[in-house]
């Protein structure tokens, strides 16, 4: 977060208080519950593969720091990484929409593309997950040095 240099410790304090504030109550109204999860993949699944990707489970989990997803199709399984929660409602459909074509195709191959070229914002998410991770690797100022 960047404020003005100008601003006292006490002010500061507040603002970032005040900023954190916002910023979790934005962000609790955008996430969702496993069960949410599971309809929202069923939804998909119907939207964009006639339904034919079915999982037994779709769940958040809290072990997944590199990935954004994860697919065990002998299971049926998915497991999204908490990192995608609060991120555009896009982006977890996209993260989705790639597992569930694990479901339907293993592997990463043309003919799994092929699946994922149904949903219009491929790209963009896709583009949007890239620059998270770019950000991430970016060094951080200290906030002193910030205006």
């Amino acid at each position: 977060m960047l404020i003005p240099a100008r601003m006292s410790e006490a002010e500061e304090q507040r603002w970032v208080s005040v900023m954190l504030d916002k910023l979790a109550a934005q962000e609790s109204k955008r996430l969702i519950g496993d069960a949410e999860l599971g309809e929202r993949a069923e939804r998909l699944s119907v939207q964009y593969f006639d339904g034919r990707a079915r999982p037994t489970s779709v769940r958040w989990v809290t072990n997944q720091n590199t990935r954004w997803g994860s697919c065990t199709p002998s299971e049926g399984s998915i497991r999204l990484s908490h990192r995608l929660q609060g991120m555009p409602e896009y982006v977890v459909d996209y993260v989705l929409l790639h597992e569930l074509a694990h479901l339907l195709v293993p592997g990463h191959g043309p003919r799994f593309w092929r699946l994922l070229e149904a949903y219009p914002r491929t790209e963009r998410a896709r583009g949007y997950l890239e620059g998270v991770v770019a950000a991430g690797r970016l060094p951080h100022r200290p906030a002193a040095d910030a205006d």
